[in-house]
């Protein structure tokens, strides 16, 4: 999961239907509503770092629910596009049909555009009338098909437009719920960081060099043999990223969120993962803790908000939070819901 929005594509405006972001977007509000707003006076720095680590928590919710969202929005904004390039293919046939019954029209009038019982009447030579008259019917037959194809064609066009309606105005929508998202992550991590900034600097220190159980130096080795190839072209990719930032709703490379490091690592090893670690738990076989290979996702909460990269060694790699690296730590850092094998 993450905090930070993953850079804009070029081309794009810039990471369901809406009725699920509205309750997306409600979820989070209700989790970013619990949280409180600073520290007392009074209070210990144990309490302090407690409400900090409350605050990243909900933040870290919130996120994926942003990210969510934003992965709606970029497949809202695909279909929108394809909805678009459907519309001027109809209008360019309905031109072309509408051509070809002009010239056809045309045709018919050059033929002599006259009332076949009036026509008869005056005819001086009514066998070749009556030739004549079959060609005619049988030119406004094709005419009554061409005619038929067309307003066939007309409809269709009207629902596309209708349906690229529907798809701008749900793209909009989205893009509101992506900026409330934004907003109530961003909101969440100005207090944390606000509350950190009002310890004691030696408590601050500690605090970020202990968070989750602390983290180890250097690079350790790999504790194990990997999962399968995937898995350890992936580990290779998660141990070059020891050190990167910690950036809200990003996927790298130059920084990332949680579920957006597991993304970019596995995309380098061939793989395609979905954007939040909620449907990145789903994304292989579970698996028990105590089968866990290097390669392995561990996700964790109940909601699993929160997600790293399995390396062996009790240890597991992961973004932690604002402020702090891409990094190795324990894996029972938090509760964990679940391990993935990809």
């Amino acid at each position: 999961m993450g905090f930070h929005r993953r850079p804009a594509q070029p081309g794009n405006d810039r990471s369901t239907r809406v009725t699920v972001l509205s309750a997306a977007a409600a979820t989070a509000a209700a989790a970013l509503a619990a949280a409180p707003a600073g520290a007392a006076p009074q209070d210990k720095p144990s309490d302090t770092r407690a409400m900090v680590d409350r605050l990243y928590e909900q933040a870290e919710r919130a996120t994926e629910s942003y990210n969510k969202a934003d992965e709606h929005a970029d497949k809202l904004r695909a279909q929108v596009a394809r909805a678009k390039d459907s519309v001027a293919r109809g209008q360019e046939r309905i031109n072309r049909m509408r051509g070809a019954l002009g010239a056809l029209a045309g045709a018919q009038y050059r033929e002599g555009g006259i009332d076949p019982s009036l026509a008869l009447m005056l005819s001086s030579d009514p066998d070749r009338y009556l030739e004549r008259a079959s060609v005619l019917d049988r030119v406004s037959t094709r005419q009554a098909g061409e005619l038929a194809d067309l307003q066939r064609a007309q409809r269709t066009l009207a629902q596309q437009r209708a349906e690229a309606g529907r798809k701008l105005a749900e793209l909009e929508k989205s893009r509101v719920t992506v900026a409330r998202h934004k907003r109530s992550v961003e909101h969440k991590l100005a207090k944390a960081r606000k509350l950190l900034n009002s310890l004691p600097d030696d408590e601050r220190d500690a605090y970020d060099r202990s968070s989750r159980s602390g983290a180890r130096d250097g690079l350790p080795e790999l504790g194990g043999a990997p999962a399968s190839s995937r898995a350890a072209a992936a580990i290779a990719a998660a141990r070059s990223a020891i050190g990167k930032p910690y950036v809200w709703g990003a996927n790298g490379p130059s920084g990332f969120d949680c579920s957006g490091l597991m993304q970019w690592s596995y995309a380098q090893a061939g793989v395609g993962l979905p954007r939040t670690s909620q449907a990145q738990r789903y994304a292989g076989r579970q698996v028990s803790l105590s089968e866990a290979q290097p390669g392995d996702l561990v996700a964790y909460r109940d909601d699993a908000s929160h997600i790293g990269m399995y390396m062996g060694n009790g240890q597991v790699v992961h973004a932690p939070y604002p402020g702090a690296p891409v990094r190795y730590d324990p894996v029972g850092m938090m509760p964990v819901s679940s391990v993935t094998r990809i």
